[in-house]
């Protein structure tokens, strides 16, 4: 029953570790997008990506992203202001990544790019022109449409 889906060129055929990692696209008020670059020394340096980070074990991705922005960007937000969008689904060379993506419109604080090289607002029709990890960009279009 396969014949009509072929398999994905690159996929590894055994056993892939998958990362849950919680992603969020925070919207200001002019409808723009927060991108934040991936700092030197980390893996895809240089690269823009949505604020978030892992899924601790016995964390949900909501408790998650509560947690990561406060670290990363310095703002408090809470589950109310979290609403699901879509997820990302993309096997990297050594792991599986699987990333449900949120969108949010209000946070209290000021963002601070504690751990990334820059901070970002970015209209979605321009996020292409900023060079994204692969998992990220099959939400650009995603975004663009919704926004």
């Amino acid at each position: 029953m396969t014949e009509n889906c072929p398999q994905v060129p690159g996929r590894p055929e055994g056993p892939v570790k998958t990362v849950l990692v919680a992603a969020v696209a925070m919207v200001d008020v002019d409808g723009r997008i927060l991108i934040a670059q991936r700092p030197e020394g980390k893996a895809m340096a240089g690269l823009w990506e949505f604020p978030g980070g892992k899924v601790e074990a016995g964390e949900t991705p909501e408790r998650a992203l509560i947690r990561e922005l406060k670290e990363e960007l310095g703002i408090d937000i809470t589950e109310a202001c979290l609403a699901p969008f879509t997820f990302a689904s993309h096997t990297y060379e050594d792991f599986h990544l699987l990333m449900p993506v949120f969108l949010c419109r209000r946070w209290d604080g000021f963002l601070q790019a504690h751990e990334h090289q820059a901070l970002k607002w970015v209209k979605p029709q321009a996020l292409r022109d900023y060079p994204m990890p692969p998992a990220d960009e099959p939400l650009i279009a995603m975004l663009r449409d919704f926004i």
